[in-house]
């Protein structure tokens, strides 16, 4: 039998702090025995839950891997708002006039990610 993944695991300083962004921008929810202050905090979300370990060092170089998210039900720019209001940061906008293009942000510990356009945008465009 092959394998799953059963996590995509990110180290942080702050495990709560840093799962409950990401539970709000998946609109997904947190273990129920994750608690403020715990070394560990899952983020159960459908696709692949995200597992936050607090790690001694601080985040030093660009993310060698990240997620790219695809918004289910509003446009790729109405998410990237979304997504700066829970906290993030824009790093690097590539999104064109013509619609293509995706944004680069980073969570609040800077672990970067890039939101694309949504399914129903890219039905649009062709």
């Amino acid at each position: 039998m092959t394998s799953l993944v059963r996590h995509v695991t990110i180290d942080c300083a702050d495990a709560y702090a840093l799962a409950s962004f990401w539970a709000a921008a998946l609109d997904a929810k947190l273990g129920d025995d994750d608690l403020p202050g715990d070394p560990e905090a899952v983020v159960e979300s459908p696709g692949a839950n995200l597992l936050f370990i607090q790690v001694p060092e601080a985040k030093e170089v660009k993310n060698r891997v990240h997620l790219d998210l695809q918004p289910q039900d509003r446009t790729r720019d109405e998410e990237v708002e979304r997504l700066l209001a829970l906290g993030a940061t824009l790093l690097d906008d590539r999104r064109n006039a013509d619609g293509t293009g995706w944004a680069t942000l980073a969570d609040p510990e800077g672990n970067e990610f890039c939101v694309e356009r949504s399914a129903a945008e890219r039905a649009a465009a062709s």
